[in-house]
């Protein structure tokens, strides 16, 4: 937990805690709020939701004593219950120190470097494309074998090739058991979504174009991705002057 100056006339006091107080803490919910400009905002629900799924590795932030800690984990989307699924190792402290916390799961979708000598003028910077999903939510756990058991097996149907002749069903029964014995399962029952889409939106349709040209133009798949995604989103752009 973090603290700030409740009044602006003591800003510049030196903060020792036993002569200070006029503080309040700061919630964890409160310090973690993506930077979104109106421009870049994603309000499109279904869009959102297919971010996630196509990218489910993401990261799942909570707090320890004031400090940030962090587990890259493969996040399952729930949709008609509204949450997060997933496990954490049982030997990753984060769980317990995570419980009844308001976390942060972090969705990474597409991204590329934005070079400026692409607009054709040298009055231009740098930049970066990306798409971004921040979801909130109260972290819950639970250990009813049925649950744990759909919650595993809904992520191996997930990213085992639809052809895959591996199915958590046909395993034994008590080596499931055992395995299960060495995670923890979870639910984030999600109470807040933050989603950005920076596609260089706040530039003319020329520019766009220039873009998306030059992204076209190599084989790295985020930069197609990218491209594909400044085009269905052209359409939007201020026009040219």
């Amino acid at each position: 937990m973090g603290y700030f100056l409740h009044d602006d006339r003591i800003k510049n006091i030196s903060m020792r805690k036993e002569k200070l107080n006029l503080i309040v803490p700061i919630t964890f919910e409160r310090l973690m709020v993506m930077y979104i400009p109106s421009h870049f905002k994603m309000d499109d629900e279904e869009q959102i939701f297919q971010v996630i799924k196509e990218n489910g590795f993401g990261i799942l932030v909570s707090m320890n004593k004031g400090e940030p800690v962090a587990t890259h984990l493969p996040l399952m989307l729930n949709k008609s219950k509204g949450a997060l699924y997933d496990h954490f190792a049982r030997p990753n402290k984060q769980w317990k120190e995570s419980e009844n916390q308001q976390v942060l799961a972090i969705f990474q979708g597409p991204h590329s470097y934005i070079s400026p000598t692409w607009y054709e003028t040298t009055k231009a910077v740098p930049t970066w494309n990306y798409v971004a999903v921040h979801v909130y939510g109260k972290i819950e756990f639970f250990n009813e074998q049925e649950e744990v058991f759909r919650t595993l097996n809904d992520l191996v149907t997930k990213y085992e090739p639809s052809d895959s002749v591996y199915h958590l069903k046909n395993l034994d029964t008590d080596y499931i058991e055992g395995m299960s014995k060495g995670i923890v399962a979870f639910r984030i029952n999600i109470t807040k979504i933050e989603a950005k889409s920076k596609l260089s939106q706040n530039h003319s349709r020329n520019r766009q174009r220039l873009i998306m040209n030059h992204l076209e133009s190599t084989s790295q798949q985020d930069h197609l991705q990218i491209a594909s995604l400044m085009k269905k989103n052209l359409k939007n752009a201020p026009d040219d002057n």
